[in-house]
C-alpha cells in the first residue's frame, strides 16, 4: 500500500501480482526494447490513487534491468487491463526506482 497521503510506497520485493502486471504488458515492452529471454520483476513501488495504481517495476532482463512505468486503472466492478506509460532500459541492480516518463 502507498505511504501517506498519495505518496510513492518504499521499495518492496515483486510478488507474484508484480509479475503478472509485467506480463500483461510485455508485448508493450517488447516492442520498444526487443525481445527477452529473462523477464523477471524483482522490485517495485507503487502509488495508489482514486482512479487506480501507478507502479515503478524494476525487472531483471538478463545482462541488466529495465525500469517499467505502469497504470493499472481502478475498474468498477470489472478487469481494466494495465498499460504501459514507460520503459528505463540499462539500469543496475542497485539503481533506485524513481518516477519518470518517456
Amino acid at each position: 500500500m502507498a505511504t501517506d497521503m498519495g505518496g510513492w510506497s518504499e521499495t518492496k520485493d515483486a510478488t507474484e501480482e508484480t509479475q503478472k502486471i509485467c506480463d500483461q504488458v510485455k508485448v508493450e515492452v517488447e516492442k520498444q526494447t526487443g525481445n527477452y529471454r529473462v523477464y523477471k520483476a524483482v522490485k517495485y513501488r507503487d502509488l495508489v490513487l482514486c482512479g487506480g495504481t501507478h507502479y515503478l517495476i524494476k525487472v531483471n532482463v538478463g545482462e541488466d534491468y529495465d525500469h517499467l512505468s505502469v497504470n493499472q486503472a481502478a475498474g468498477l466492478g470489472y478487469q481494466v487491463p494495465p498499460s504501459l506509460r514507460g520503459v528505463e532500459q540499462h539500469q543496475t541492480k542497485d539503481a533506485p526506482l524513481v518516477p519518470f516518463t518517456n
